[in-house]
């Protein structure tokens, strides 16, 4: 029996470990050939070793898989030009990018340095932009050759970036202008036969392994499913990016456990309007009175509270 990815080439950056290693082995298993990314480096982005990039190719080929290792630094524009490239010269072509990378340096706002905001800010969000861009470029040319594209961009986002939390300013931006990246691009690529699409997961893996509430999460799970474990994300992305998924697009999918949850985007709320312009004393009886009609903000699982204001 082929998998649902039998022949698709795919990249996975970040796929060292993790989410991104549960990725890189399961479109393998599926059939896809694999560019596996990894820079080698430090939860916090320091460092570099070709080790975890290998390691996950020798797993997949041991299964029985196809796979590549690529140490490029995809936030640099000639590092993820690279990648694309050696996916394109070793397998043929490409059909899917997973643009997975990332790494935290959480501070409260007040003591977080021009550094770790600018490094956060870089692998995160031009970590996403360069790969995307450079798959669409590939596939814009195809398309305008006239030949026909059945491609997928996987994005990742997070539940700090769609819904906050506290001590991550750099890493929630940075989420959550991917979630944006996510629904432009795909209005964007959608003429060259290119869907784009998100998750933002919850799993147990070292870029989350001391937050409070994913400890809180592990400490409640049962003996019989790990709801953390990061497996559980990728057949989402790995349907994602299989050519039956070819109708979905745009979206932002909430993962945690077996639990797949459509993430709705910002819509307009209460709303009053006058043929005019506003003195700003007026609105003291206008702004507070359409904040308590407004549905109150989610928490870190995306749930509102119970009870919504009329």
């Amino acid at each position: 029996m082929t998998g649902i990815c039998e022949g698709r080439v795919v990249i996975v950056t970040g796929a060292g470990n993790g989410i991104g290693r549960a990725h890189a082995k399961l479109f393998a298993a599926e059939g896809a050939k694999v560019v596996v990314n990894d820079l080698g480096g430090s939860r916090d982005g320091s460092g570099a070793s070709t080790g975890p990039a290998q390691t996950v190719v020798d797993e997949i080929k041991a299964a029985g898989g196809e796979a590549v290792a690529n140490t490029d630094d995809i936030s640099d524009w000639e590092g993820s030009k690279s990648l694309v490239q050696q996916a394109i010269d070793t397998f043929g072509g490409l059909d899917v990018v997973v643009n997975n990378a990332g790494i935290l340096r959480d501070r409260m706002l007040t003591n977080m340095s021009e550094a770790e905001w600018d490094a956060v800010i870089k692998v995160h969000l031009k970590g996403t932009f360069g790969p995307t861009h450079h798959a669409a470029a590939y596939w814009r040319d195809r398309s305008k050759a006239g030949q026909p594209n059945d491609a997928r961009i996987i994005n990742t986002s997070s539940p700090s970036g769609l819904f906050g939390n506290v001590g991550q300013t750099n890493y929630g931006a940075a989420k959550a202008g991917i979630a944006t990246f996510t629904v432009i691009a795909a209005r964007e690529l959608g003429r060259y036969g290119v869907t784009v699409n998100a998750i933002a997961p919850t799993a147990l893996t070292r870029m989350t392994e001391d937050l409070a509430a994913v400890q809180a999460m592990k400490d409640a799970a049962g003996d019989s499913f790990d709801p953390l474990a990061p497996e559980n994300i990728s057949p989402t992305v790995v349907w994602l990016g299989s050519p039956a998924s070819k109708d979905v697009t745009g979206q932002v999918f909430a993962l945690f456990g077996g639990s797949i949850t459509v993430v709705e985007g910002w819509v307009n709320g209460p709303n009053v309007t006058r043929q005019g312009t506003w003195a700003p004393g007026e609105l003291s009886e206008v702004i507070p009175d359409l904040v308590a009609k407004a549905a109150p903000g989610a928490d870190m699982e995306g749930n509102r509270p119970t009870s919504v204001n009329a």
